[in-house]
């Protein structure tokens, strides 16, 4: 568990711009290790978190025009049934809301990285380690 830096890079919407920005992030071996991607219409919001938050910045100042970061929380769950469950349960005891979430990885493997967006990271950090007397499953490191 830790507080990370997500990148939100709004995109014109259409062919080509996603595999600019993200074939950019490769050249420069900032690895993604979560994506999320909306579309808002004419425009879409692409959320990224890196192995490598500088050289990311780094390339999305020379790459793009329209772009943020924020402070997010990053959970290495268990891929199973009820893991998410009992984050959101846990934070919901906590008062804290989520914001949004999204998820990397797939079925085939049996970890995932959640990222939570929450108003204060630090607080919800708090929270999950109060609840490691048995509140959440033990695949919440």
């Amino acid at each position: 568990m830790h507080v990370g830096t997500q990148f939100t890079v709004y995109l014109i919407n259409k062919p080509g711009v996603l595999a600019e920005v993200t074939g950019s992030l490769a050249e420069a071996k900032a690895n993604i290790a979560a994506l999320a991607l909306m579309d808002s219409g004419e425009h879409g919001a692409l959320r990224i978190l890196c192995d490598d938050p500088t050289a990311a910045r780094d390339v999305l100042t020379r790459t793009s025009d329209r772009w943020t970061e924020a402070e997010v929380l990053v959970l290495e769950l268990e891929n199973r049934p009820g893991t998410f469950a009992a984050v959101a349960a846990k934070f919901a005891a906590a008062k804290i809301n989520i914001t949004y979430a999204y998820f990397s990885g797939g079925r085939t493997t049996d970890r995932t990285i959640a990222v939570f967006k929450v108003p204060d990271p630090k607080k919800a950090l708090k929270a999950l380690h109060a609840g490691r007397q048995g509140d959440l499953p033990d695949s919440c490191p």
